[in-house]
């Protein structure tokens, strides 16, 4: 087997998981044909011909000779499956798994590791492993890498206090993710939903406002420290 499943349990009966349903689908698919399919389809056509006007020998071998061709094909695509699904180790994949009642299922992950079994290549992606014939997408590295970037940087902007409640002491935070976003690439902003741009622009520009206020407090008490301790100078 390709790998260990735990099928769940629920109201006592067993419960067909995606990766199952995947698995079964493919070796369902791989049993319709092969050269026993077409030993047999040969020996009944054999036994069932007309007398009278049997196949001749050219006609067996160009029957003969389609097989072959199919079955170098299929043996092709086959290698190249397999050739294919070892370059996707560590990328992340898109699969779409089909049920018996017909529900499409969309998973999402990085595949841990590829293994092989009766010429079939099988994806192990969040512990359970998928055939080759679910895949549905490959996602772009960098891709990825943006998506992943951006999703870290809304939960800390997420985090952040409201535009109303905003103090001089959340300066560091505010300007820790403002510069974070400052400093995206152009590609990795696209990532950015407009309400988001938005909001850390808006909280970036109150904070220079309470900087100002705070900075101008300050000169005042020293201004006011200066004066109260300057000494009497009167005689």
């Amino acid at each position: 087997m390709a790998g260990t499943l735990v099928a769940p349990v629920e109201d006592g009966k067993i419960v067909e998981t995606s990766s199952q349903t995947s698995l079964a689908k493919t070796k369902d698919k791989n049993s319709d044909y092969s050269k026993d399919t077409f030993l047999k389809l040969l020996v009944a056509e054999v036994q069932n011909q007309d007398p009278l006007e049997p196949t001749s020998n050219t006609e067996w071998i160009s029957q003969y000779a389609t097989f072959s061709e199919l079955e170098a094909m299929q043996n092709m695509s086959a290698s190249f499956d397999l050739s294919r699904a070892s370059t996707l180790v560590g990328k992340t994949v898109v699969l779409q798994t089909t049920s018996e009642s017909g529900k499409v299922t969309t998973i999402q992950g990085k595949v841990d590791y590829v293994t092989y079994e009766g010429g079939q290549a099988y994806l192990s992606i969040n512990g359970s492993t998928y055939s080759m014939d679910d895949l549905h997408d490959i996602v772009d590295t960098d891709y990825m890498s943006a998506f992943d970037k951006v999703y870290e940087w809304s939960v800390k902007l997420n985090k952040l206090p409201a535009y109303e409640n905003l103090t001089y002491n959340d300066r560091e935070d505010v300007e820790s993710v403002y510069n974070e976003y400052d400093k995206m690439s152009d590609y990795e902003k696209t990532f950015v939903a407009s309400e988001n741009e938005e909001k850390i622009k808006k909280l970036h520009e109150r904070m220079q406002e309470l900087i100002k206020i705070h900075e101008g407090t300050s000169e005042d008490k020293t201004e006011n420290n200066d004066e109260a301790e300057e000494p009497d100078k009167t005689e």
